[in-house]
């Protein structure tokens, strides 16, 4: 039996690559085809910034690399500043680059990123955010159509920004377990390339509440009643790239003076006092903060775990307790408790009308306009 230096030497020569041509002529060329068009991306991203740079002036052959080769790549790069989940995440792609490499009987010996570590005193990853049911409330009074009903569908049904690109009208249905119907996520969406969900788990439906069938229905209604096609189209008719909507529409009605509501930039130059937001409007944090704030309002409204985990459609619930239910502070409680308790009387005093003044059509246990 061939010992595993034995079976190192016998790779053959055209196997015998040092490492940054493995991973541009193999590994990542084997990304693109079988990985998600947003993960291509993010390996790219590492390899070119944090991996490339130190290998190609190593120039160290793939079958030579041992444990102490890549805790070495990982000491120089724990050098910078960077968190601890973003070495961790390099530490990962590296592993990945070894694991296809055997695979594919271009490397003989164990993987040799076990046992390495990354930088033990990296800063910690910062605190994500979720928003709370009164920051939501609070930007849907000002956000004008369509970001309204687009960031409701973000935190009254907790897609993903990738998933909402891709809904079509069509996904919107009836379902026997939700009077008011269900977004059947069948479809994703990055930087225009069309693919499926995250995961198996995320192709779901997830039922809609009666607020947010309100305002779809509205919505719909001011498209024309479209039966099929892109839920969120641009002028053109294609789907609507979200990260514009926040850039032109979102953030200008987010950022607002506290004197005269004017919008920063160029425009307020002109006023005869300086720009100072309006700390009554939330900031914005991010789409993933509308997910996380679902997770977290089911979750302090004593939803259980393993629902929770259904809604956001997670494979793990671990996942789901671990990064999407966030401690609240008393005050953030109570503000949702009087929320919670007074909701259904607003909603019942006052008829729902999206930011064009159109009005909410009449009510019923399911829109006429669900598919």
């Amino acid at each position: 039996m061939l010992s595993v230096k034995a079976k190192a030497k016998n790779i053959p020569p055209e196997r015998t690559l040092v490492v940054p041509d493995f991973v541009e002529r193999i590994y990542l060329p084997w990304v693109e085809e079988h990985k998600r068009p947003s993960t291509l991306k993010s390996y790219q991203d590492i390899w070119k910034a944090h991996l490339k740079p130190i290998l190609v002036r190593d120039r160290v052959l793939l079958r030579d690399v041992r444990t102490s080769t890549v805790q070495n790549w990982l000491n120089q790069i724990g050098q910078q500043d960077l968190s601890k989940n973003s070495l961790k995440r390099i530490q990962s792609l590296i592993s990945g680059i070894f694991s296809k490499a055997k695979q594919l009987d271009y490397y003989e010996k164990v993987n040799p990123v076990q046992n390495t570590e990354v930088n033990p005193k990296a800063a910690d990853p910062q605190e994500t955010c979720a928003y709370s049911l009164d920051e939501e409330e609070a930007m849907l009074r000002v956000f004008p159509e369509p970001a309204a009903t687009v960031f409701a569908v973000a935190a009254y049904a907790g897609l993903r920004r990738g998933e909402i690109t891709g809904l079509d009208w069509s996904d919107w249905r009836e379902d026997e377990d939700s009077p008011f119907g269900a977004l059947w996520v069948s479809r994703s969406v990055w930087n225009g390339h069309v693919g499926e969900p995250k995961t198996k788990k995320s192709k779901a439906p997830v039922p809609v509440i009666p607020q947010l069938a309100k305002r779809l229905a509205m919505y719909r209604e001011r498209c024309g009643s479209p039966a099929e096609g892109p839920m969120f189209a641009n002028t053109l008719g294609g789907r609507m790239h979200l990260n514009n909507l926040l850039r032109r529409v979102m953030l200008p009605a987010l950022n607002r003076c506290r004197q005269c509501g004017g919008r920063e930039g160029k425009s307020h130059l002109r006023q005869d006092h300086a720009y100072e937001r309006d700390t009554r409007i939330p900031q914005w944090h991010g789409w993933h903060a509308a997910r996380r704030g679902l997770g977290t309002n089911l979750y302090h409204l004593g939803v259980s775990d393993k629902v929770i985990q259904r809604i956001l459609r997670h494979s793990n619930v671990n996942v789901t307790m671990s990064y999407y239910v966030k401690p609240m502070d008393a005050d953030v409680l109570s503000a949702m408790a009087k929320l919670e308790q007074n909701v259904a009387e607003r909603t019942a005093a006052q008829a729902l009308r999206d930011s064009d003044g159109t009005v909410n059509p009449p009510s019923g246990a399911t829109p006429d306009l669900v598919n």
